[in-house]
């Protein structure tokens, strides 16, 4: 189960999180960017892309498109304190970049 797996990595020493950049059409036609990151264990897009829609339901943006299209593997880097409370509940985090208000 990946939320055993996601406790079992933060309490290592490192964790390393996978970025997955991505740009969604709002209902208002601005375009929104934000990086979705998650344990670099999770490999499925779909499961992305689910993390992703659930934050979009959150800022009134449900049902906009959100695909491989509007969301893709960028990198992997070591997780930031300031990740870790949301990734450790949810299981990802959401960095705002644009239009995310």
């Amino acid at each position: 189960m990946v939320t055993d797996f996601l406790f079992f990595n933060l309490n290592t020493k490192i964790m390393k999180v996978s970025v997955w950049d991505t740009y969604v059409n709002r209902k208002d036609g601005r375009t929104m960017h934000f990086d979705i990151i998650a344990p670099e264990e999770i490999k499925d897009a779909s499961v992305i892309h689910d993390y992703g829609k659930a934050y979009l339901n959150t800022k009134g943006e449900q049902g906009q498109s959100l695909t491989s299209k509007e969301c893709r593997f960028c990198h992997v880097e070591t997780l930031r304190p300031e990740w870790e409370k949301s990734i450790k509940s949810q299981g990802y985090y959401i960095l705002e970049m644009e239009n995310c208000d």
